[in-house]
C-alpha cells in the first residue's frame, strides 16, 4: 500500500510543478505532512540534503521520500513517479513545439506563468530562511543561523561585485558545510 501512495503522490508533484525543483519543495512538503511521512524539522534537513547532492533537486527529494518509507524500492517508485510526467511531456511538447513557438499566445501563456514560478520560489526561500533562523514553531532565535545566514549572504554578494559570475554553488555549499559543523558540530 504504501508503494501505491508514494507513486500518486509524486505522480501529482511531477505533474503540477512546473518551473523547476524549487516550485515543488511546497508541493512536496504539503504531501509529506498530509501523509504524515516526516515532520516539518526533517522536510527542512531533506530539502538541504538533496540541495547538496548531485542530481534535480525534485528527483531527490523524492528519491529521499521514497526511501525513507518503502527502502530501496520505495525510492525507485517515487523517483519513477515524479520523473514519468516531465518525460511524456518532454516528448509531446518535443513533438509539437516546432508548431506553436512562434504562436503569440503560447508565448503568452509562457509569460504568464515566469511571475508566477518567480513568486512561488521567493516564498519558499523566505520560509525557509525563516523556520531555519527561527525554528518550525518560532520557539526562540537561533542567533548563529541568522549569523551564518548574513555573512553567506555577504559572501555571495561580495563576490559578485568582485567577480563576474560570483562564487561557485559548490564552493558555496562547501562554505555553508563547514560553517555548519563549526558552529554546531562542537556544541
Amino acid at each position: 500500500m504504501i508503494y501505491l501512495k508514494l507513486f500518486v503522490a509524486f505522480l501529482e508533484v511531477g505533474l503540477f510543478s512546473f518551473g523547476g525543483g524549487y516550485v515543488s519543495i511546497p508541493l512536496i512538503r504539503e504531501i509529506v505532512l498530509s501523509y504524515g511521512w516526516m515532520d516539518d524539522e526533517m522536510i527542512t534537513h531533506m530539502i538541504a540534503v538533496s540541495e547538496s547532492t548531485p542530481g534535480p533537486l525534485m528527483v531527490n527529494m523524492a528519491t529521499y521520500v521514497g526511501s525513507s518509507q518503502g527502502g530501496i524500492l520505495g525510492a525507485l517508485i517515487a523517483t519513477l513517479a515524479v520523473v514519468l510526467p516531465a518525460f511524456l511531456i518532454i516528448v509531446l511538447v518535443m513533438a509539437i513545439l516546432r508548431r506553436f513557438i512562434s504562436n503569440r499566445y503560447f508565448q503568452a501563456i509562457l509569460s504568464g506563468m515566469k511571475p508566477c514560478i518567480i513568486g512561488i520560489i521567493m516564498a519558499m526561500g523566505i520560509y525557509l530562511m525563516v523556520q531555519n533562523c527561527f525554528g518550525s514553531n518560532f520557539s526562540g532565535i537561533d542567533i548563529m543561523a541568522v549569523i551564518m545566514a548574513i555573512l553567506l549572504g555577504v559572501v555571495y554578494w561580495g563576490s559578485r561585485k568582485i567577480r563576474k559570475n560570483g562564487i561557485s554553488p559548490i564552493l558555496l555549499i562547501i562554505i555553508s558545510a563547514g560553517a555548519g559543523v563549526f558552529c554546531y558540530g562542537f556544541r
